[in-house]
């Protein structure tokens, strides 16, 4: 059974402007197990999990953990399997992700999404996408086929499509569409109404001197961290591949057209296998304000730090100085975000009578916002674990920061 060994919680402060970090380390929590098969799954999502609704949020994770161990228990590869876990958590009504994700200004519905395969470092993106049920599955026929080289007449494969092109390129490839209408949920209309109101009430009541002040509250209540529920996945297969996704509605009441985190190259995730450059093969993927993670490229930022020897700190010191103090987020109150890491190294023991593959993983997570809601699950558990993990009382979101995760071994025999 899994172990908790330790318990951390790192707060980190801002004040005036000026960023000021303070971390308080107590202990970290570190989780470790031997297992005796290879798949690795791990998914994510941040932003406000009530109470009265973790059942739920638990619930979700751990059908996407099912479906995606099942695809690796049947030989798919980390990238297949990542986009399983995508397509059940953008089938849920509780996540902000295909069905039920949030409305935009005109009230629709237009989603982000991305994946990218660690072995061949190819990415699939697509943005402000309507009327498409699954997201992430257009993103993942994008990366195939720009894996299959170049189209007629030396054209270069699109890896990232937005808007009506996504669409039709979508339907084109066989993806059938789905009307948006059917793709929001009561939720998702009453929050939609409720927010409307709101606007234009705040609208009616900007003045000129006080209108600056009355947008910045308004983009706080937006960029809410209820609203930041994004979500991701990060695998490593059998062969030892790693792959990550992830998928967002966007922000509540966004501009028609916007495009954010959850498509954008480096910053809603990465995945990338170990060379001779890099020791350690790593999968990201990210949750929160988009803006935010798009002008701290937090993926490939975390990624690039866990090359470090010490992968607990240098999640650490990437969070605190690649986003909460990043200078580009200089000008913020509130840093909204969280992430989920895995990274692995291979290796093979020598027995008396057969060679054992195995690898060393760690998976972290890590977030700004009130909360974020974790599953894990690998090829030999009979069923995932689910963790929702929550700033420490008296922390402040978008100012303070937790930070938690585990380490497993991970053993299989070498034909």
């Amino acid at each position: 059974s899994w172990s908790v060994i330790q318990h951390s919680e790192i707060t980190v402060s801002q004040s005036m402007g000026v960023q000021n970090v303070k971390a308080t380390q107590t202990q970290l929590s570190l989780l470790y197990k031997w297992l005796n098969s290879f798949p690795f799954l791990f998914l994510s999502g941040a932003g406000y999990h009530s109470e009265s609704k973790a059942k739920e949020y638990k619930h979700v994770c751990k059908r996407a953990c099912q479906r995606a161990v099942d695809r690796l228990k049947a030989g798919a590869f980390a990238v297949e399997a990542v986009a399983a876990a995508l397509v059940e958590l953008e089938d849920s009504p509780f996540t902000n992700a295909g069905m039920g994700s949030n409305l935009n200004l005109s009230g629709e519905i237009e989603c982000d999404a991305s994946i990218m395969d660690g072995k061949s470092l190819h990415y699939g993106a697509v943005g402000a996408i309507s009327g498409i049920k699954n997201p992430v599955l257009v993103a993942n026929r994008l990366l195939n086929e720009a894996q299959k080289g170049k189209l007629s007449a030396g054209r270069i494969p699109p890896c990232f499509l937005v808007g009506q092109g996504a669409h039709d390129w979508a339907v084109t490839h066989g993806i059938p569409p789905c009307p948006s209408e059917k793709m929001a949920t009561k939720f998702s209309l009453s929050a939609y109404k409720r927010n409307k109101r709101k606007m234009e009430l705040a609208e009616k009541m900007d003045t000129g001197h006080n209108q600056t002040k009355k947008r910045r509250q308004s983009s706080e209540n937006e960029n809410g961290s209820g609203c930041l529920d994004t979500v991701g996945a990060i695998v490593v297969d059998q062969e030892g591949n790693v792959a990550a996704a992830v998928s967002s509605g966007g922000l509540a009441m966004k501009h028609p057209g916007r495009v954010g985190q959850a498509a954008h190259y480096g910053c809603g995730c990465w995945a990338e296998n170990a060379c001779n450059m890099n020791p350690y093969s790593t999968a990201v993927s990210t949750s929160g304000c988009g803006e935010h993670l798009i002008r701290t490229m937090l993926a490939r930022e975390c990624s690039a730090a866990m090359q470090s020897e010490d992968a607990h700190q240098a999640l650490l010191e990437a969070m605190q100085h690649k986003f909460i103090s990043s200078p580009f987020l200089a000008s913020e109150d509130r840093v909204l975000g969280g992430v989920i890491v895995l990274r692995c190294c291979r290796c093979v023991e020598a027995q008396p009578s057969q060679d054992i593959q195995g690898a060393l993983v760690e998976f972290l997570w890590s977030h700004t916002t009130e909360s974020m809601c974790v599953g894990y699950m690998s090829a030999q558990d009979s069923k995932a674990k689910t963790h929702i993990s929550r700033l420490p009382p008296g922390a402040v979101p978008g100012q303070s920061l937790a930070i938690e995760g585990g380490v497993c071994r991970l053993m299989s025999i070498v034909e």
